[in-house]
């Protein structure tokens, strides 16, 4: 459905979402994280598509740089990262969520941002004007000594180098599957990001 521009009158296309979710476990804590900022981002006139990175066929990063040569035509090695190429071309903002594996982000999502080396070979400014929200849970109570502030600051330096800009993240502890929906102040704050995420001044 598009919505009309108050100020000249002009149909709107509604602003896309794409949620990138990195965790194994499809009713996993980062998933109900993610699923609620999606669910801000609808009620403030989004269309949200979900990708589960698990089981598709994401080969990792060869580093042979190909991508990076002038003339390139994006990545050389053809899995499903070229079908998410495209969905992350199109949206105008992006969810990204994963669990906290070893310290860091899991590997599902991992093999995903390193092969996020070749989306600038498509269009150089692939990145500009990308708004993005990142949600993340941890086992243990302390986000510092859990691994999730390396995981964050994994996000912010990437994200500052390409030139996107990150909206805000949530984060919240949680171990048994579905645990974090206990959690009514970051449930909230998912929603609230979400709305952030599409508005006009997001």
């Amino acid at each position: 459905m598009k919505r009309m521009d108050k100020m000249n009158g002009k149909a709107k296309t509604p602003p896309k979402v794409l949620v990138l979710l990195g965790s194994p476990r499809r009713k996993g804590n980062s998933t109900l994280l993610a699923q609620r900022i999606a669910k801000g981002a609808e009620k403030a006139g989004a269309s949200v598509e979900y990708v589960y990175l698990h089981g598709l066929d994401i080969r990792a990063c060869t580093g042979c740089m190909k991508c990076q040569r002038k003339g390139a035509k994006g990545c050389v090695i053809k899995d499903d990262m070229q079908d998410l190429y495209r969905l992350m071309k199109e949206c105008d903002a992006w969810v990204v969520a994963s669990p906290v594996y070893w310290f860091t982000v899991s590997a599902q999502l991992k093999l995903w941002m390193d092969r996020c080396l070749a989306f600038t070979s498509y269009t150089p400014d692939a990145f500009s004007g990308k708004r993005i929200a990142i949600a993340m849970t941890y086992g243990g109570e302390d986000p510092f000594d859990s691994g999730c502030i390396n995981a964050l600051r994994t996000f912010q330096d990437a994200y500052s180098y390409v030139g996107a800009r990150i909206v805000g993240m949530v984060y919240g502890s949680a171990m048994a599957e579905g645990e974090i929906a206990k959690d009514a102040g970051v449930l909230s704050k998912a929603e609230d990001l979400g709305h952030l995420l599409v508005a006009a001044d997001g």
